[in-house]
């Protein structure tokens, strides 16, 4: 599945689906029931929105037995940062290395 960056922003945009991709962070592997104890919603509400976050590859899934676990795939989110933040960081440090160098500069 080709990373969509519109599916993934859209995914981090709402507070419930962060706070279910920590809990993932913090234990990977975790049932709709265990996933459901960290937020205040119905087990639909839930759903609705590890479907999100499965739409933008932020979450996988894999059976086993009659469980259903999902598990955190951090690479979007890496590569989201890769082509979103740390080019614009690297404008910053090149500033501030030409700075340094002035300061630093014997007349």
């Amino acid at each position: 599945m080709a990373m969509d960056d519109d599916n993934i922003f859209k995914a981090l945009a709402d507070p419930t689906r962060r706070s279910l991709l920590d809990q993932l962070f913090q234990r990977d592997g975790q049932t709709l029931k265990e996933l459901m104890t960290g937020v205040a919603m119905t087990r639909f509400g839930v759903m609705k929105h590890l479907k999100v976050l499965e739409d933008a590859d932020l979450v996988v899934t894999r059976r086993s037995g009659r469980e259903k676990l999902h598990f955190l795939n951090a690479v979007p989110i890496r590569m989201i940062h890769d082509r979103w933040i740390d080019k614009y960081r690297e404008r910053e440090l090149s500033a501030l290395l030409g700075l340094k160098a002035k300061l630093e500069k014997k007349d």
